[in-house]
């Protein structure tokens, strides 16, 4: 599954390039600091989009959890885990938003 940037990123990207690309440069660096591989990172920033309810923030590390291997039952295991962090209605939200992205790889 390739990951699309959104168009509101694709529109951003085009009117303030070094801005992205130094937001792009930041992820990769962070990325390569530390022990995490890519498939927790994505979980872990998956987790991180479902606590601030961002919902496009979800189906981006969704698909990009997917890509790095993410199994669908690792997806919905990193959401129910913030039950008791988060709230109930705030990981329902955040499985249906990962649910658009699974349903349709």
């Amino acid at each position: 599954m390739e990951t699309i940037p959104s168009k509101q990123y694709l529109k951003i990207k085009a009117r303030y390039p070094d801005f992205l690309n130094a937001v792009e440069i930041l992820g990769k660096t962070i990325k390569q600091e530390g022990p995490i591989d890519n498939k927790t990172a994505q979980l872990v920033q998956l987790a991180a989009a479902a606590s601030v309810r961002s919902e496009g923030a979800v189906h981006s590390h969704t698909k990009r959890a997917i890509n790095a291997g993410a199994q669908d039952e690792e997806i919905y295991h990193t959401l129910i885990l913030l039950t008791s962090t988060i709230g109930f209605p705030n990981v329902m939200a955040a499985l249906s938003w990962a649910e658009d992205v699974i349903e349709n790889s």
